[in-house]
């Protein structure tokens, strides 16, 4: 019983502490969206086309045994490190190791594939940060989950860390480590048919656990009709609980992809509508709506 009061308390707490964002800045994201997408090229190619948005290629690495890679990039004195996401079946391979241990020097718990590929990656890039420098961190899918983490570090180290946005990002820590970092700039782009956000989804019996995979930062829901809701906390969390019985579909898989997020946020930058996410769910016989 008192392990069950922790994990509620805990579980309002992060809720309750929520950083308050702005409305949504959608050409920032699309930027970032751009630059996530990038990361998908083919290493010969980015030059050329980080060019064409104005940004200037300072180092890009793929890393063998998993084939997670990174770019990193500057524009008017901006650092940006984009973050490739699930591309062959090593990266789900990767995605699959799912165990939480705990991370020495962020003092919290984070899903072992995640923090291992983060670990590589914020060892390889440190060289080419310039300190000083603002840095803002962008990724899709695992790179999404690899970003919030290296996000972490960064915070950790001071480095002037702005923003935070990815798409399609699973979930790298408990509640616990949420409630740590619930100050990292972390802004989670989601489409309302993808189901990789939502991963591990939350059960009811893991309510009775502390180790429950749990989200931070703030989710702007990508719709159709230039429409977008916000959620954080509980109410962000609960969505997977609709899920997790269904098996996944080619409809899920569309809209995980990049292609789907991009389209998607273009349409939002020349015009959005704000609307209220519905989920006619409680939790202990309380309505989030």
């Amino acid at each position: 019983m008192l392990k069950f009061t922790r994990v509620v308390l805990s579980i309002l707490l992060v809720s309750s502490f929520q950083l308050v964002f702005a409305a949504p800045d959608f050409v920032m994201i699309k930027a970032q969206a751009k630059l996530s997408d990038d990361t998908y090229l083919a290493a010969e190619n980015m030059t050329a086309l980080l060019k064409d948005q104005g940004q200037t290629l300072v180092h890009q690495a793929t890393f063998i045994n998993s084939q997670v890679s990174y770019l990193l990039s500057e524009k008017d004195g901006v650092q940006t490190l984009a973050i490739r996401g699930t591309a062959n079946l090593e990266n789900v391979m990767l995605n699959l190791n799912v165990s939480l241990l705990p991370d020495a020097k962020l003092d919290i718990m984070l899903h072992q594939g995640f923090a291992y590929a983060a670990k590589a990656v914020y060892k390889d890039v440190k060289p080419y940060l310039v300190a000083g420098k603002p840095i803002q961190i962008t990724g899709h899918s695992l790179g999404g989950a690899i970003a919030v983490i290296v996000a972490m570090y960064l915070k950790m180290d001071d480095y002037p860390l702005t923003n935070v946005v990815t798409f399609g990002q699973p979930k790298v820590t408990n509640v616990s480590g949420a409630e740590r970092f619930a100050g990292l700039p972390l802004t989670r782009i989601v489409t309302l048919q993808d189901i990789v956000p939502l991963v591990p989804p939350l059960s009811p019996l893991q309510i009775q656990e502390l180790d429950i995979y749990w989200h931070l930062g703030e989710e702007v829901i990508l719709m159709r009709n230039n429409k977008f809701s916000i959620t954080s906390g509980i109410k962000s969390m609960l969505r997977a609980t609709k899920f997790t019985s269904a098996i996944p579909s080619e409809q899920n898989l569309t809209a995980h992809k990049m292609t789907t997020y991009l389209e998607l946020v273009n349409a939002l930058t020349k015009k959005s509508t704000e609307v209220p996410y519905k989920m006619q769910i409680s939790l202990f016989g309380f309505s989030l709506e």
